[in-house]
């Protein structure tokens, strides 16, 4: 976008609501949230509800406006068990007065109620994993609660959400991936604008070589240690070929993954940004195999020449380029993937073709993304409905 088209959007659209689910700490989504308050530093925050000092001080500092839900009891351990009233609290927000409403969704964000003449667009994360496609999962019990008290909610969520679709104007997406769930559950088209996962696009001489002799003899993976996140292939597999395997974050599964490993396996807990970056450029290569929508830490990893073993399903087919900064293995098994990280070790990566690609990944690529949804919505005539 040119800098003259920027900067008429940005003085045309000064009074901006800005829509987040909830802020209760730093994930993949408040980095995308802090890219827009960026672009908008006028802007107002809305949410559910706010956890004090949880997040950046770009985002804290803020005018933050929060919901009934802020009120209610132990919000900070079980607001996720409040599901059911979020449609309602979203809806209650009074955007009258604002020239411009942007909702940023993996829940009810983008269900907000706005004035006719007031363009709304959203940047969908994810529509609601937990009552559409990945509903087993989450609920996954055969109990009296999941029988029949949460498919009676779960019902209710998912005729709410498809039935607020129609209120956005504009949809964004941060891959292909969620943009197919998008038509399927709400009907509507949506423009990828990947996620800001860099402040810049680095140059090829600046990104760690990935055949160097900084590269140590181990893999990493580096990831909230939860079910779906299928770190407990990446265990089977390193288990089976005897591979060094470093495994960087927290979560419920941490245990049951420890008591699975062997030796060669060593688990790092909670490690700070620094640190990530120097595993990033000391790994032969990074494992990711779960099924992400998009995956900021796969292009984080390449930024830094690191390989990206990924399992050939979702966001990850959109950032990884097969044989030039990683590569897929088809089949959810511990063979397959072993037989992947065989065929890495007779490659040789070269950080030009790291920087080629992760220069797709850059704020102002998102930035302008965003200005473009904004001039699309903003046209005479332009319906809803796409």
């Amino acid at each position: 976008m040119k800098d003259s088209e920027r900067n008429r959007i940005l003085k045309d659209y000064r009074k901006v609501a800005v829509i987040h689910d909830w802020l209760t700490g730093m994930r993949g989504g408040e980095v995308v949230l802090e890219s827009i308050l960026r672009l908008f530093p006028g802007a107002e925050l809305f949410t559910l509800l706010h956890l004090e000092a949880s997040c950046s001080d770009l985002i804290e500092n803020r005018p933050i406006h929060t919901s009934f839900i802020q009120r209610f009891p132990w919000k900070a351990r079980l607001y996720r068990h409040y599901l059911p009233f979020f449609p309602t609290a979203i809806e209650e927000f009074d955007f009258h007065g604002f020239d411009l409403v942007i909702s940023s969704s993996h829940c009810v964000a983008k269900g907000v109620i706005v004035p006719p003449d007031v363009p709304h667009i959203s940047f969908v994360h994810s529509p609601m994993r937990y009552v559409w496609d990945m509903y087993r999962q989450y609920f996954p019990g055969k109990g009296l609660l999941q029988k029949l008290i949460i498919p009676f909610f779960a019902n209710y969520l998912r005729t709410w959400d498809a039935a607020s679709a129609p209120r956005v104007d504009d949809y964004l997406s941060n891959s292909a991936f969620v943009g197919k769930r998008i038509r399927r559950f709400y009907g509507r088209s949506a423009t990828v604008v990947h996620p800001p996962c860099l402040s810049e696009a680095p140059a090829a001489r600046s990104i760690p070589d990935p055949e160097g002799q900084q590269r140590e003899d181990f893999y990493l993976v580096l990831s909230a240690l939860v079910p779906y996140k299928r770190i407990d292939l990446a265990v089977q597999a390193f288990n089976e070929s005897g591979r060094r395997l470093l495994i960087a974050g927290k979560g419920p599964e941490e245990k049951r993954l420890q008591s699975m490993a062997a030796g060669n396996i060593e688990f790092l807990g909670h490690v700070d940004r620094a640190g990530i970056m120097d595993l990033y450029s000391q790994a032969r290569g990074l494992i990711f195999p779960g099924v992400e929508d998009f995956g900021i830490v796969p292009v984080e990893a390449q930024a830094a020449g690191c390989p990206v073993i990924a399992l050939g399903r979702g966001g990850a087919l959109e950032t990884v380029v097969s044989g030039k900064t990683g590569l897929f293995f088809y089949e959810e098994s511990a063979a397959a993937l072993n037989r992947t990280l065989d065929r890495r070790e007779g490659i040789r990566f070269k950080a030009a073709d790291f920087a080629r690609n992760v220069a797709r990944f850059t704020e102002k690529a998102f930035q302008d993304g965003i200005l473009e949804s904004i001039h699309r919505a903003s046209k005479p005539g332009q319906g809803r409905k796409t």
